[in-house]
């Protein structure tokens, strides 16, 4: 079994075309958000050098952005029924390891 069928099986679809595009859609999003950084770094810095805050900061305020980018790339290719289903089992995978932390 090569490997996108095994990636058809596990998320459950219907065609390897499917899986073909959900890929795409992917690598889609990663090049926009490639694309996003030097224009946030630019805008917010002065000459375009980034401090470990500013890396911090980034990252954890792009993973909203990402989700949104994802689901329109999602729509603009067909399967945004697939990525909305990902984002809501994303959104259960942290809010289960939220509420099974220890309470201190």
């Amino acid at each position: 079994m090569s490997w996108i069928n095994k990636l058809q099986e596990k998320w459950g679809l219907t065609s390897i075309k499917q899986v073909i595009i959900i890929l795409i859609v992917f690598a889609c999003t990663g090049f926009t958000v490639l694309l996003i950084k030097p224009l946030v770094t630019n805008y917010v810095t002065d000459n375009g050098t980034t401090n470990e805050w500013f890396k911090i900061v980034y990252w954890v305020l792009i993973f909203p952005f990402y989700n949104v980018i994802l689901l329109t790339y999602g729509f603009l290719f067909g399967q945004f029924d697939f990525f909305w289903a990902y984002e809501k089992k994303m959104i259960n995978r942290f809010r289960r390891k939220k509420n099974d932390s220890p309470a201190q």
